[in-house]
């Protein structure tokens, strides 16, 4: 039996996968983009605040066995353009519509964790015919709590304007249950994302959602959750600490074709926690159609 760890580095998730990294003109964003897969229905990945693709590195292997898989940075995070403007929802979804305009996505599942699930449900209510299956992983704060929306933006804002390695870290295991599972690389990465010319103006774009005033416009609720048709699978956890079973409740009567799996011993981060299970629930809603 190998002695080796199950998580080495993000290049060793990816040392023997097939898969393209670039950067694509959408709009005129440049937007950082890994794609891996040959065959299969398409299914993009969207990361959470602050975010960039590495969020689903020991996840893009698995899923390319059955999905043509394509994980990018959202505009105004990792190493895609940092426009000034507020990146309000209604703007990260114009930007996934163009990117998938840009690669001849005419149709994909979506799956988004954290701001990224909220960015999915967005796109699939206000441009359903360009998804076709939905999975919202721990998408956060559906009840607008103001002590979330504080912490989350005092803890990434402290981050970004000191990407220390202490300060830095400590906003990367907000995300986790199991802290130790953090690792130099990771909080190598967001340090430099966090360093980058312009990216104080750019988190601050990104945190006006975590504004009451600003939220209201976007915020999760019935009129607008309600349209979504796109089958929908609720993916939380136990130890998300950005919102309950409660949430997930809601989203369930909002949602004319929704189901809720919860994984265990998990964070905000079930991707990178128990990619073993993620990897097993995607593959059954999506390609079995598992009924909602």
């Amino acid at each position: 039996m190998s002695d080796l760890p199950a998580h080495t580095s993000v290049w060793g998730e990816l040392a023997d996968v097939d898969h393209e990294l670039r950067h694509v003109d959408v709009g005129g964003v440049r937007t950082r983009v890994l794609r891996a897969g040959s065959s299969g229905p398409h299914l993009v990945l969207l990361h959470g605040t602050g975010g960039h693709l590495e969020a689903y590195a020991r996840d893009v292997a698995g899923l390319a066995e059955d999905f043509r898989v394509t994980v990018y940075d959202m505009v105004g995070h990792g190493w895609s353009d940092l426009p000034d403007r507020p990146y309000t929802t209604d703007v990260l979804s114009d930007h996934l519509v163009g990117l998938m305009d840009a690669l001849d996505i005419d149709a994909a599942h979506l799956s988004g964790e954290s701001l990224g699930g909220w960015v999915a449900a967005w796109t699939a209510a206000h441009s359903p015919d360009r998804v076709d299956r939905l999975v919202l992983n721990t998408p956060g704060n559906i009840t607008d709590k103001p002590e979330v929306m504080v912490r989350l933006r005092e803890s990434t804002m402290a981050a970004v304007l000191d990407p220390s390695d202490e300060v830095v870290r400590r906003r990367v295991e907000f995300l986790f249950h199991h802290k130790e599972m953090v690792t130099d690389e990771l909080v190598g990465l967001r340090r430099a994302v966090y360093s980058r010319p312009g990216f104080v103006r750019a988190i601050t774009n990104t945190l006006v959602l975590q504004d009451p005033e600003v939220r209201k416009n976007f915020a999760w609720d019935p009129a607008w959750v309600s349209r979504i048709t796109a089958p929908t699978l609720l993916l939380w956890t136990d130890h998300d600490p950005t919102g309950g079973l409660d949430e997930a409740a809601l989203l369930l009567e909002w949602l004319p074709r929704a189901r809720l799996h919860v994984i265990e011993d998990a964070g905000h981060w079930p991707q990178w926690e128990k990619p073993e299970e993620y990897l097993s629930v995607h593959r059954d809603f999506l390609l079995a159609g598992d009924p909602v």
